[in-house]
């Protein structure tokens, strides 16, 4: 079978990606869009996607039949990270049907955020639904409060189903999918629900897609690393007294040399104190499952802490500094005496746009035709390939 896809909030075209990794042949492809950087990665990889425009201005009477619709609406309202306020109007309105949303564009109202282009993609789905009742759909989101998640769910008619990017890459990223692909009727009245199950655990961590030698610019300088250590609680988190337990030093650097930390502002007297306003300091907060954090727009969220324990005669103490014998110059202090020290050199980078590709399990180099912020950005907006091609891999 061969696909008309309409994609909306189409990104680098995480869509393309999924369905040509599970060989699903694409008659057309058109792409709703419009962030240019996005627009420039999605035609240097797949020159024959029809680049629509807006959301707003799609009309699927303009456009053949459609059997496959998708798109990942924005979630910055709905995200327990942002300010939560679902979809409504700058006048506080909100918009809790199609119907109701329809009147307020055509009364030209403001919107708050861009949330509430889910309604848009209702539109368009309920359109092609005319034509279509059987189109097959896909929509992801952000995990949510019930409120606006059964306010979806009674737009779309589908519970979503939640997968974690986890069980296909290194990154921790949970999503919903709302999607009657692979959905069955179940129950007394013959209501839809997704029977995809989970994929299966590949066990990727990230010491899997880490990139063995990188660019000194992805580096934080001594000074910045310094100050962040400094105002971090126990600032040996990585490095930590578990050391002096009996461990090996190579068991201990086996377990810790890679690990992700986020930078976050913390109240330094107390770190758990979350009142707007309070004093403010980053500090590092570590993962220890060998995954990353979510990956979004925000690079300090995932930041790579390399720390080292090297015992006596693998280094040496210079200045109150610590090297390798190859001469390569580590960061933070050493103990003074020399006969029992271990030297301390940890160093803590952004990853790369290539790492964070690997992370959303895109193709190397798919996002390379634009400067490396924008990569950042588009990558942390996508899709997790593989979760979608594992969903896809259900499409008749």
């Amino acid at each position: 079978m061969e696909f008309n896809v309409l994609s909306l909030f189409d990104g680098c075209s995480g869509g393309q990606q999924a369905l040509e990794r599970i060989n699903k042949k694409v008659n057309t492809y058109y792409a709703s869009e419009i962030d240019k950087h996005a627009i420039k990665v999605t035609m240097s990889n797949y020159p024959n996607t029809i680049q629509l425009g807006s959301v707003t201005e799609v009309d699927v009477s303009k456009l053949k039949p459609i059997n496959l619709l998708i798109g990942g609406s924005p979630c910055q309202s709905f995200s327990f990270a942002g300010k939560r306020k679902g979809m409504s109007t700058k006048d506080n309105i909100e918009i809790l049907t199609l119907e109701h949303y329809l009147e307020l564009k055509e009364q030209k109202f403001e919107f708050e955020g861009q949330s509430y282009l889910f309604w848009e993609y209702i539109r368009v789905l309920t359109d092609i639904r005319k034509y279509n009742p059987d189109v097959k759909f896909l929509l992801e989101n952000v995990i949510m409060g019930e409120k606006w998640q059964k306010i979806l769910t009674r737009a779309i008619g589908i519970n979503p189903i939640e997968i974690n990017s986890a069980l296909v890459s290194a990154q921790n990223r949970r999503r919903l999918y709302w999607t009657n692909i692979g959905a069955e009727q179940d129950g007394l009245f013959g209501d839809l629900k997704c029977m995809i199950p989970q994929p299966k655990d590949k066990g990727i961590l990230l010491k899997d897609i880490l990139e063995p030698e990188v660019d000194e610019k992805y580096y934080l300088s001594d000074k910045m690393l310094n100050d962040i250590l400094e105002q971090t609680p126990d600032k040996s988190f990585c490095i930590d007294a578990n050391y002096a337990k009996g461990t090996t030093v190579k068991d201990y650097n086996d377990k810790h040399r890679r690990q992700i930390v986020a930078m976050r502002g913390r109240n330094p007297e107390n770190t758990s104190d979350r009142t707007k306003g309070c004093p403010t300091k980053q500090m590092l907060e570590a993962r220890e499952d060998g995954k990353t954090n979510c990956i979004t727009t925000v690079q300090k969220d995932n930041l790579v802490y390399t720390a080292n324990y090297l015992q006596y005669g693998d280094g040496y103490a210079l200045d109150n500094r610590a090297y390798y014998e190859d001469g390569k110059q580590g960061t933070l202090d050493t103990k003074p005496n020399r006969a029992k020290t271990l030297l301390n050199t940890s160093r803590i980078r952004r990853l790369t746009p290539l790492e964070c590709e690997r992370l959303q399990t895109m193709k190397d180099g798919y996002t390379a035709h634009v400067s490396d912020s924008q990569r950042y950005k588009m990558i942390g907006n996508g899709w997790t390939i593989e979760v979608i091609a594992h969903i896809f891999s259900y499409l008749n």
